[in-house]
């Protein structure tokens, strides 16, 4: 990997040395460095342990020491001799401060864990557990062998009726239906050589649909009195820390889930890993809390009408629902996985990932891409890629193409680690294009839901429906969906060139936390600087349906009499009232599609429409229905619409109490209608009766 010591370094405005062997024979060097006090950034993490023992061996050591991979992700590729620019790059983000620290959530684990499955699977699994965990087994059957005769654990058995929860917390209900009692019972094998049916297996519960009343199991059971076939079903709950489910996914009745909670393991008797993992979860544990939840800002549901539902329909681990009420979603934070599918989909923002922020991924992308362009690069494309299957797909790919069995990450694609790949949405997609960024490549293994593929690749689709309509030619963003180092360097070498911006015209603004802030200043920047002049391009761009934050509402002004309901139903004041005169408003910009507007409106008067003004109308309010005012038959004040009153007066004009004088205080003003009331002479008044 040809690496220029002092071109790197004018990339990065500092003087940089070239180590060859630092972690042997050049080790001082990186011991008077770490005495130094300054951070200190090692580029290379294949001795990252080394380097670590070095330090900590190392007198008066007091630098913080940060690790970055610039081998695999860089220099080995078949054009490493451009790679420099992507090196400055990695490194200037290797530079950044840490995330800010965010409020964490906490678990205990006291080490009880509930096995489930086949009694002798069962009783295996819990050999392997035994020394470090309290098992308690939940027999599904005796399995091929049956249990042990000596009974080490207790044994649950019956009908689970429901398992919830995640590490610490799992609730288990289930109703103890089985004629033998699992507590009384000695495994002395009498009634399963008493039955005639065969009915007991040696799990000792009894096949109730083989069993044809015999009732020798009874009299064989006399000594234990162990087998009731008159006791009731009892129906029983216990809390456990673990759960190791020895049961096919597909024989599961709980957590088909995707992401499945934290402390639920599910194990096939093979993969060593899981169990031990499962010997080291006792203790305390925590994590990030990954969301930032402002109800002020949701489109979920207003007055218990439902609109937006994207982050409950989502979210693979089940950890977002609405409330009882309808008024807002409930996010469980002991189950959400972080992973950022709901903050990528909310399209008012009132869900925001937290752990890193949307500034940090900002200011991160933003250093990758100018450090790159400073250097010399061109046609940066940023690799998006999670932290866990994505890393080692691309370390996997830099290993063979130094082999040269493959081309390897060509130099122009930066990869970025995410801690899950659905955490960045269209507000940090298009920015990185505005700053300068000419394709967005989404890595995505089998770690990935299905439905976060389903809501990338529509999120995408919004993105690169703007972009194209403003003249930016070629596919800016796409999933390459990779599990082998193949797979990532065909999709790799097979990105075409895009048009992008010109050097002098990338953005500088900083990426807010707000969504939409972000949003704004994106799509201001694209369309200032866009190939395609406004006399050239449309004013508005059409987009996909369902998963575009932009778009306009249609108002059928004949059905709509200026209730104003929708007006209070809109959660981002796209929707507005006039206070001087009858009008319904409307802000385009501040227009999320939720769709609270068409599920409220009593006369279905409204229809979304999704699209992208490019105008500066966009930002200013305009009228969408008006009517005269309504004036009062009695005093001449104006209290309603005309439309609103005329339809009012239609809709009772048969209703036996709206007759005569009584219709005609529906023309009234509100003061006006109790002045009739006790003025006229012929009323018939409660304090008459």
């Amino acid at each position: 990997m040809p690496l220029n010591a002092k071109a790197v370094g004018q990339a990065l405005d500092e003087d940089l040395t070239l180590h060859a062997t630092l972690c042997r024979r050049e080790a001082g060097a990186f011991q008077n460095a770490v005495r130094s006090g300054d951070e200190v950034i090692v580029a290379c993490t294949q001795e990252q342990r080394l380097f670590a023992e070095l330090g900590e061996q190392t007198e008066g050591a007091v630098s913080i020491i940060k690790f970055v991979n610039i081998r695999e992700t860089g220099g080995w590729s078949r054009d490493a001799s451009k790679a420099m620019p992507k090196i400055a790059a990695l490194l200037a983000a290797a530079r950044l401060p840490d995330p800010e620290p965010v409020p964490t959530v906490s678990y205990n684990s006291a080490g009880r864990v509930l096995v489930i499955g086949a009694l002798d699977a069962a009783e295996r699994a819990a050999a392997l557990l035994s020394d470090v965990l309290d098992v308690t087994l939940f027999t599904q059957g005796p399995g091929k062998a049956g249990g042990a005769q000596a009974r080490r654990f207790p044994v649950l058995g019956g009908r689970i009726t429901a398992l919830s929860g995640w590490l610490g917390a799992f609730d288990l209900s289930w109703e103890a239906n089985n004629p033998i009692n699992l507590d009384l019972c000695t495994r002395c094998n009498a009634c399963v050589a008493a039955c005639p049916e065969d009915a007991i297996g040696l799990d000792y519960q009894i096949d109730l649909a083989a069993c044809q009343s015999h009732r020798a199991c009874v009299k064989a059971c006399q000594v234990a009195g162990a087998i009731d076939f008159s006791r009731a079903p009892e129906v029983l709950s216990e809390r456990f820390d673990l759960v190791l489910d020895l049961r096919a996914a597909s024989a599961t009745p709980t957590f088909n889930q995707h992401a499945l909670p934290q402390g639920y393991f599910r194990w096939d008797g093979q993969d060593l890993p899981t169990v031990l993992k499962l010997r080291e979860m006792v203790g305390e544990f925590e994590k990030p809390k990954f969301f930032v939840y402002k109800q002020k800002l949701c489109a979920h549901s207003r007055n218990q009408t439902v609109g937006c539902n994207a982050c409950v329909d989502i979210c693979s681990a089940e950890a977002i629902s609405s409330d009882k009420r309808g008024q807002r979603i409930l996010v469980n934070a002991n189950l959400c996985v972080g992973c950022g599918a709901c903050t990528t989909v909310c399209p008012t923002g009132a869900l925001t990932y937290a752990y890193p922020r949307a500034n940090d991924q900002g200011v991160k992308l933003k250093t990758l891409l100018s450090t790159y362009a400073t250097a010399g690069g061109k046609d940066a494309v940023l690799l998006l890629h999670s932290q866990a299957q994505g890393q080692a797909l691309v370390e996997e790919l830099g290993r063979a193409a130094q082999l040269k069995v493959a081309q390897g990450v060509p130099a122009n694609v930066i990869p970025v680690a995410l801690w899950h790949t659905a955490s960045l949405g269209l507000d940090v997609w298009l920015s990185a294009v505005a700053f300068g960024a000419s394709q967005i490549v989404v890595l995505v293994t089998s770690e990935e839901a299905p439905q976060y593929l389903e809501g990338l690749q529509a999120q995408m689709d919004v993105a690169q429906g703007i972009l194209r309509g403003l003249g930016y030619t070629g596919t800016h963003l796409q999933l390459l969906r990779a599990t082998t180092p193949t797979d990532l360097d065909a999709g790799l070498q097979a990105l075409a060139r895009t048009r992008q911006l010109i050097p002098g015209a990338r953005a500088r603004f900083a990426v807010a936390q707000e969504k939409r802030a972000t949003l704004d200043l994106a799509l201001d920047h694209l369309i200032d600087h866009a190939p395609l002049a406004a006399p050239a391009r449309p004013e508005v761009l059409a987009l996909p349906a369902g998963a575009s934050p932009f778009g306009s509402v249609m108002v059928d002004k004949g059905s709509c009499t200026l209730c104003l309901s929708c007006v209070s139903a809109c959660p981002a004041s796209a929707l507005q009232d006039n206070p001087q005169l009858p009008q319904l408003r409307f802000v385009e910009k501040n227009c999320v599609q939720c769709g609270l507007c068409v599920t409220t409106c009593p006369e279905n008067a409204i229809t979304l429409q999704p699209r992208l003004l490019l105008t500066p109308q966009r930002k200013e309010a305009r009228v969408l229905n008006e009517s005269p005012p309504y004036a009062c038959v009695r005093c001449g004040k104006p209290f309603g619409t005309l439309k609103g009153i005329e339809a009012m007066v239609g809709k009772l004009a048969g209703h036996a109490m709206f007759q005569g004088a009584a219709a005609d205080r529906l023309k009234m003003c509100g003061d006006c209608r109790v002045i009739d009331i006790y003025s006229t002479d012929n009323e018939i008044r409660i304090t008459d009766l």
